[in-house]
Parts: structure tokens; C-alpha cells; sequence
């Protein structure tokens, strides 16, 4: 993305807006955080599960399921993401923007482990989509395909269940399988 930004950028989202196409970052909190290309069995366990919700939120007439690398703006000074893959309804359908990057909460957030990174999805992103209220919340580990599926409850995110390669999913009220 080529922002129009002061030299030199005054704030960390604009060093963030500044980083190349491409780039493997995310600004949480006002900290970018960097990571390198996932593996070839995270892109398999992602592809599979962007197949099997997209297609019924598809035939369901939902919304839209967007899949990384797609940033993903909660706020407009400190917290940029790319999350593995989200969900946005069609009456969230207002944080989509065909030219820009989406600004706004997803219903729906869904991170695929890496190894290595675990604890940045299990509790610093965990922890910034609570704060941000992301209803539904899953992470899903590729080499055991164990799921966490948390609900957001009262402004906090409560495990509901622990599966694997399956996810009974209160927001759709589905399951998935993959």
C-alpha cells in the first residue's frame, strides 16, 4: 500500500502504512511485531478451513471471509493485523473497503499456530481481540489440528470448546468440519 505520509512518519501507524506490500507485520499496541513466511502445513490446514466456511458463508448469504495476507486496521493509531482469516457479515459489511485496507472488528478471527509464534496468537493477539470485542475467536494448531473455539462472553473471551478438526460454532450455529 503507498500511503501519502510525512518524511519522516510522526506516529508508528505511519512507519507501519510505510512497510512494503507484503510484508509480514502487524502493529499491536503500538509495537510492530514481524514474522516470516508461514510453513507448508499452516498454508494446508488455512487453505482448508478458508474452503469450508467460506463456502457456507457463501451459500448462506452471510458475508465475506477474507484470508491473510489482508490488513486489518481495529483502530486508526496503534493495532494493524493480518489474521490467518476472518469473517465479516454483511451487517458489519461497512468496515470493507475495496481500496483500502479493512477498518474495523470482525465477527470472526481465526489464527493458525506457527511454530515458534504460539504465544503471540495465544494470548497477545487472544488478548487484543477480546479487548476489541471479536465475537468468536479460534486457534487452530496445524500439526495436531486441535481447536480452540472462544466466545466472547460479558467483554471477555471464555474456551467453549477444545476439538479437533472440528468446530461447533455458536456465531454460525455450524459445525464445521475440515
Amino acid at each position: 500500500m503507498i500511503a501519502d505520509i510525512p518524511v519522516p512518519p510522526r506516529t508508528i501507524m505511519e512507519v507501519y502504512k510505510i512497510l512494503p506490500e507484503g510484508t509480514l507485520a502487524e502493529l499491536i499496541n503500538g509495537k510492530i511485531y514481524m514474522s516470516p513466511a508461514p510453513n507448508n502445513q499452516h498454508q494446508r490446514v488455512l487453505i482448508k478451513l478458508f474452503k469450508v466456511i467460506s463456502s457456507f458463508v457463501d451459500a448462506n448469504q452471510l458475508g465475506e471471509v477474507f484470508i491473510s495476507p489482508s490488513d486489518l486496521y481495529l483502530d486508526k493509531s496503534v493495532n494493524a493485523v493480518q489474521p490467518d482469516l476472518y469473517f465479516v457479515s454483511y451487517q458489519n459489511s461497512m468496515i470493507i473497503l475495496d481500496d483500502k485496507p479493512n477498518y474495523g472488528v470482525p465477527e470472526l478471527i481465526i489464527e493458525v499456530l506457527s511454530p515458534g509464534n504460539n504465544q503471540h496468537d495465544l494470548k497477545t493477539k487472544k488478548d487484543l481481540y477480546e479487548q476489541f470485542g471479536v465475537l468468536e475467536y479460534w486457534i487452530v494448531d496445524p500439526s495436531s489440528q486441535d481447536v480452540l473455539l472462544y466466545k466472547l462472553i460479558s467483554g471477555k473471551f471464555e474456551l467453549i470448546d477444545t476439538t479437533q478438526s472440528t468446530v461447533p460454532s455458536p456465531l454460525f450455529n455450524h459445525t464445521f468440519h475440515f
